[in-house]
């Protein structure tokens, strides 16, 4: 595929700093769990998942970036300033996540879809920075695979900021007549399938 092939530019000391942040915020989310014992076993699998869900946020923002900056050079102040607030977001994402069941959740979950929703829109304006990118000659594979990434990310972008509507904290699922479950967090679930919807997006154009 397209972002499998070789990078397109050396990798940048900001880059080389963002797999050092990106490491860190990984490794705090796990520490958390470690200074936190479960009371049960049910609790040990619910903070499990929880830390599962932080984990493959993280990873999926990883793994995009790095494929997207194997594409651009970052030379100008824009560039530079995007990636800043993207390492910034993803540094205060374990803070958010471990907030989130603090006396003031609510809030603090509105602030969380925020720093998520930020995260998406940031590496949305980084796939569209490879299509403006007038500095290098691209395939028409790699053009139409980095529309499809954009646009993809923009989609979960708008789900993480719609999901900040009171509502979406009012209603709530019950799972077994016990667990209820706020119907923010579950769109929250839904930009973790973004990459298989991108994947599936650009087989049909292919065929």
């Amino acid at each position: 595929m397209a972002e499998e092939k070789e990078r397109a530019t050396p990798k940048s000391r900001i880059e080389s700093l963002s797999d050092l942040i990106f490491g860190l915020a990984l490794s705090i989310g796990a520490l958390t769990l470690i200074g936190r014992p479960p009371s049960d076993f049910p609790q040990l699998i619910l903070d499990l998942l929880y830390f599962a869900f932080s984990f493959l946020i993280l990873i999926s923002v990883w793994y995009s970036y790095t494929h997207t900056m194997s594409q651009l050079r970052v030379e100008t102040p824009w560039l530079v300033d995007l990636n800043i607030l993207l390492l910034f977001l993803v540094s205060v994402e374990p803070f958010l996540f471990n907030q989130l069941n603090s006396a003031f959740e609510e809030g603090v979950s509105v602030v969380y879809a925020l720093d998520l929703g930020g995260l998406f829109v940031i590496q949305a304006l980084l796939a569209h920075s490879v299509l403006t990118d007038k500095n290098t000659t691209r395939s028409d594979e790699i053009l139409q695979s980095y529309t499809i990434r954009r646009n993809t990310l923009l989609l979960g972008a708008a789900i993480f900021f719609i999901s900040v509507l009171p509502f979406f904290w009012s209603w709530v699922v019950v799972i077994d007549g016990v667990l209820t479950i706020n119907l923010r967090i579950i769109l929250w679930l839904i930009p973790l399938f973004m990459p298989t919807i991108r994947r599936t997006w650009e087989k049909k154009l292919k065929n």
